[in-house]
C-alpha cells in the first residue's frame, strides 16, 4: 500500500438533536474539536455519552444539526447526498462494532477485501491495493485463504479493520472496535490500529469506553453527556451565538470566569473580542 496523507478533522460548535415521541433529545452540544492529519486519537465516554452519534457524523451517516463539521478541508454539513456517497466511498473507512453482521461469511478473508473495494470501481479508483499485499502489510496473511465464518471473533475483528482500509481512505473511523474481545485480541487490533496511523499516514478516530485502548492511541479526547473535552487542543475554539444572543463557553473558559465576572466588548474593525476585567480586587491593587 503506498503512504497516504491523512484528512484533519474539525468541528466547531458541532451539536445535534434526536426527535423522539415528539421530545427533543440532545444527542451532542457543541462540541469543539480538531483532529490532525495522520493522528491517532481514541474518543472515550462511558454509554450515552454521544460517541457513536460523533462517530456517525464523522462518517457522514447523519448531518448535524447544527454547527460545523470538516473532514479534509470539506463541510461535511454543506454536501450532497451524492457527495456524501464519494466521500465515503473514496476517502473515509469504518471499522463497525460487530464484524460478523458486516462480512460475508461464505468468503475468504481475500474476497471480503476486494468486496469491500467493489463499491470503489463506481468512481472509477484506480491503484487500490491487492487484498493479499494489503493484508501482509497489515500482519494478516495468515487470514487471506480463512473463511470468515471459521473465524474467531478476534480475527473477525482484525479483518474487519483491514477491511476499512481497503480503499486506502486518509481517515478511518472505528466504533468500539474491542467491545467484544478478550485483552490479548483488544491488543492486537490497537496495535494494528496504531500500525496503520504510523506506516500509512491515516487518520484514526475510535471511540471506546476502555482506558487502556484509549492509552495505547496518540491522544484522548473525552465526551461527557454529549461535550467533548479536548484537552490537548490548541488552536482556536468557537462558539455558537443562539438568537437570544447567549454563549455557552468552553468549560475549562468557565473556570475562569466565575459567576458575576465582567467581559468588556471590543469593537474592532475585523470584528469583536471579549476582554475579561480582572477581579476587584487585583483591579483595586494594580
Amino acid at each position: 500500500m503506498r503512504l497516504q496523507t491523512g484528512l484533519a478533522v474539525q468541528t466547531q460548535g458541532l451539536g445535534h438533536t434526536y426527535h423522539v415521541d415528539g421530545e427533543d433529545v440532545v444527542a451532542l452540544l457543541d462540541v469543539q474539536l480538531t483532529v490532525g492529519a495522520g493522528e491517532s486519537v481514541a474518543i472515550l465516554g462511558p454509554s450515552g455519552s454521544g460517541k457513536s452519534t460523533l462517530m456517525t457524523l464523522l462518517a457522514g451517516l447523519r448531518r448535524p444539526s447544527s454547527g460545523r463539521l470538516y473532514v479534509g478541508g470539506d463541510d461535511i454539513a454543506q454536501m450532497t447526498e451524492r457527495e456524501l456517497l464519494r466521500l465515503r466511498g473514496q476517502r473515509v473507512g469504518v471499522v463497525v462494532q460487530n464484524p460478523s453482521r458486516n462480512l460475508l461469511a461464505y468468503g475468504t478473508a481475500e474476497d471480503n477485501i476486494r468486496f469491500a473495494q467493489s463499491g470503489a470501481g463506481r468512481y472509477r479508483r484506480t491503484g487500490l491495493p491487492d487484498p493479499d499485499d494489503l493484508l501482509a502489510q497489515l500482519g494478516l496473511s495468515e487470514l487471506a485463504g480463512h473463511q470468515v465464518g471459521r473465524m474467531s471473533g478476534g480475527e473477525q475483528q482484525r479483518l474487519s479493520v483491514a477491511m476499512g482500509m481497503a480503499n486506502s481512505p486518509g481517515l478511518l473511523l472505528a466504533d468500539e472496535p474491542t467491545s467484544q474481545l478478550d485483552s490479548e485480541n483488544r491488543d492486537r487490533v490497537v496495535a494494528l490500529l496504531a500500525k496503520i496511523s504510523l506506516d500509512f499516514g491515516t487518520t484514526v478516530v475510535a471511540v471506546t469506553h476502555d482506558r487502556s485502548v484509549a492509552a495505547a492511541l496518540g491522544r484522548t479526547i473525552t465526551i461527557t453527556a454529549g461535550r467533548a473535552d479536548d484537552r490537548d487542543q490548541q488552536l482556536d475554539q468557537y462558539v455558537t451565538v443562539t438568537a437570544t444572543g447567549s454563549v455557552t463557553l468552553p468549560e475549562d473558559v468557565r473556570n475562569r470566569l466565575p459567576p458575576g465576572s465582567r467581559l468588556r466588548v471590543v469593537r474592532k474593525s475585523h470584528g469583536l473580542e471579549l476582554v475579561a476585567d480582572p477581579p476587584p480586587s487585583e483591579a483595586d491593587g494594580a
